[in-house]
């Protein structure tokens, strides 16, 4: 439960309470009086600016680093998590999982300041419908899950990542395999003489060059939540959406602490960036199909960024398990887990079976 309240407070210009940011309105707003505040944004999207990863791997310096403001930090012995949060704050249960395990734990070292964000732009009670629709969908759930009242335990959290850039350029090569066919003789199990078309491959050499460039490539730094859901629901749209961080659109939202750091997050979008190369050139080999592809990359202008992603969380439990559904809170697409009815499917799995009885009786029976 990586958390961490606004570093900085926004008051009510009405009745001086904890301005927090509304996503359906686009402003601060009280929650007590519902005030908006005329408290201004940053909006400048040039302020947001690449780091150079070569030298912020050799070390960041100090002003890029921790929050500004005295804080506390807890770890979910559950989902491993970290929370940050103003030390006036109780924590009481893990914002990822629900687990009362929290413990206190200390920095070793100041985090890295996040330099730009997206806000909340699908509103809760969107979302509060979404989930509703898309737990009704889901078949096989036990009937006791679509009466709960689940949502109720509905929050926003921001979550970390790392966006890397780079200009790539690359050599690759292969062998292409063009297709041709054979007519070729053979006996049957009967002993008899056929003939058949028979696929064979032609090899050639080929070779070729590529040049790409990766902008905001995501690296999901979350303990929080799992990344196979992270993944169906990205991706964010850092690349029209991103603004300069300000403490602001944090106001009254949960934040979670990176876990992954800079050199680990590096290295595997390092990893994804080759991948999607390799695939790029592959695209390229002429012919039906290539072996032996070979790729020789040069990366330049590496440049990173740690922003905050906004997510719609649900965590529940039911049985003995815990299960997240999670919403992107900047597109609305969403993605979780649920337990199974084994009745449901147990059920279903018979009345296939008696459909298909019927069909071979009536086949039969004319």
């Amino acid at each position: 439960m990586s958390e961490l309240h606004a570093l900085k407070k926004y008051a009510c210009p009405a009745c001086g309470a904890d301005a927090r940011w509304d996503p359906a309105r686009q402003s601060l707003v009280c929650p007590y009086c519902s005030t908006v505040s005329p408290a201004k944004l940053a909006e400048d999207g040039s302020l947001i600016e690449e780091s150079d990863l070569a030298t912020a791997l050799r070390g960041l310096p100090d002003d890029q680093r921790g929050w500004q403001t005295e804080t506390q930090s807890v770890r979910c012995e559950n989902c491993n998590a970290i929370s940050v949060f103003d030390p006036k704050r109780v924590a009481q249960r893990c914002d990822f999982c629900g687990s009362p395990a929290i413990v206190p734990v200390e920095d070793q070292e100041a985090p890295v300041r996040p330099s730009s964000l997206l806000p909340f732009t699908v509103a809760e009670q969107t979302v509060r419908e979404q989930m509703r629709v898309w737990y009704a969908t889901r078949w096989f759930a036990p009937n006791k899950l679509r009466r709960w009242a689940i949502t109720d335990t509905l929050h926003g959290v921001y979550l970390p990542y790392w966006t890397f850039d780079a200009q790539v350029a690359a050599q690759w090569t292969a062998d292409s395999g063009y297709y041709y066919y054979e007519t070729e003789s053979y006996r049957d199990a009967q002993g008899n003489h056929q003939t058949r078309r028979v696929q064979k491959v032609r090899w050639v050499p080929s070779a070729g060059s590529l040049d790409h460039f990766f902008d905001d490539e995501l690296v999901a730094a979350s303990k929080g939540v799992r990344g196979d859901l992270l993944t169906k629901i990205e991706p964010f749209p850092t690349t029209t959406d991103l603004k300069p961080y300000d403490p602001g659109y944090v106001a009254g939202w949960v934040v979670e602490r990176y876990q992954l750091d800079l050199v680990a997050a590096a290295q595997r979008s390092r990893q994804l960036m080759d991948t999607k190369l390799r695939s790029l050139c592959a695209s390229q080999v002429p012919g039906d199909t290539h072996r032996n592809l070979r790729v020789h990359a040069d990366y330049s202008g590496q440049t990173f960024k740690h922003i905050l992603a906004p997510v719609w969380l649900l965590s529940y439990a039911y049985g003995r398990r815990s299960y997240q559904v999670v919403v992107n809170g900047s597109t609305g697409s969403i993605a979780g887990d649920r337990p199974y009815s084994w009745i449901k499917i147990t059920f279903a799995v018979l009345a296939a079976l008696i459909l298909v009885l019927v069909l071979v009786a009536i086949g039969q029976s004319q």
